[in-house]
């Protein structure tokens, strides 16, 4: 069945905020916690397409959390990195938290990923030297610490690399409040017929496990990481109103973090099947997507349009 590709193109230029940046690090003067910094007044100029939709690479191992602002992304996507660990891609566009982190580096499969959202804004910490000319070369707009200083900033309650953190409203970026999933395609609507009643799901990958558990109460699926509940550092649960275990491939790359570890590369592009949970039940489905500019098509078993609940989303790559 033909991938549907209806991703939403920007039809007007947004006006971007660039701000002049400065980066503060744990032995500069007052240093900086993770609450929302003060207000900031930045330059104008003009925007890049698709700038209006903000990716961050966010750390997710045990030192890292509780991670900051990830309870306000539209879409959260879960990876495979080195040594069967895992990160988060988060993707804003209907709010902008103070602070977003901890920031951490980009892979090669992000880019690939990245591209239904057009050119999108994307912040993270740095990246394998040779993967660097390959982002500098991509459609996105990238904005490591180096680029943009002033929107980053180091917290002294963690120990590096896990404490650095980014502060969107500086950024090289606006956000129209257009939900970053519309923007790629994904529908939204009443849950699909059938699916069967389920109260937990995990996805597990070499070094790291990812639990979904239903609340009736909450109308979510909380979020537990490597058997932990993820919170917010406010405390509340981290919850999803949509849940896609997304079946794809998962091959090594060309590049090799700094102890010889090969980087995983995640194909999202191509077609397969996928696990959609929301309401409390399980749906069969599939998902194709032609191009990497393709949006990512999920349809149910009979080839009708999947439609997500309102809310967040939880993409976890799995394995096939």
């Amino acid at each position: 069945m033909p991938a549907k590709t209806k991703k939403r193109s920007a039809t007007a230029a947004f006006a971007m905020l660039i701000a002049a940046f400065a980066l503060a690090i744990p032995g500069c003067q007052g240093g900086e916690g993770t609450q929302p910094p003060d207000q900031h007044t930045p330059s104008t100029g003009e925007s890049a397409p698709g700038s209006h939709i903000l990716a961050v690479k966010i750390d997710n191992v045990a030192p890292a959390r509780p991670q900051t602002g990830l309870d306000k992304a539209d879409i959260v996507y879960v990876e495979q990195v080195e040594a069967g660990l895992s990160r988060i891609l988060a993707v804003y566009s209907t709010n902008l938290p103070p602070v977003v982190g901890p920031v951490r580096s980009a892979r090669e499969s992000d880019l690939e990923l990245l591209r239904q959202f057009d050119r999108p804004t994307l912040a993270f910490s740095g990246a394998q030297t040779k993967l660097l000319p390959v982002i500098e070369a991509a459609p996105v707009n990238a904005i490591p610490p180096e680029k943009a200083p002033d929107a980053y900033f180091r917290s002294r309650d963690r120990a590096a690399p896990h404490n650095l953190y980014l502060r969107p409203q500086r950024a090289n970026h606006d956000t129209p409040r257009m939900n970053a999933a519309e923007y790629a395609g994904f529908d939204f609507g009443p849950p699909p017929p059938g699916g069967r009643p389920v109260t937990e799901r995990s996805v597990r990958y070499p070094a790291a496990r990812f639990g979904f558990t239903w609340s009736p109460t909450r109308q979510q699926w909380l979020v537990a990481m490597d058997g932990t509940r993820s919170r917010t550092p406010a405390g509340q649960q981290l919850g999803a109103a949509t849940v896609v275990v997304q079946y794809v491939t998962v091959r090594p790359s060309r590049f090799h973090d700094r102890g010889g570890n090969t980087s995983p590369y995640t194909e999202t592009v191509g077609s397969g099947t996928a696990l959609v949970l929301r309401n409390g039940k399980a749906h069969e489905a599939k998902w194709e997507r032609d191009t990497a500019a393709s949006g990512t098509a999920f349809t149910t078993a009979d080839g009708r349009p999947m439609a997500f609940a309102p809310g967040q989303i939880w993409i976890v790559y799995a394995p096939r």
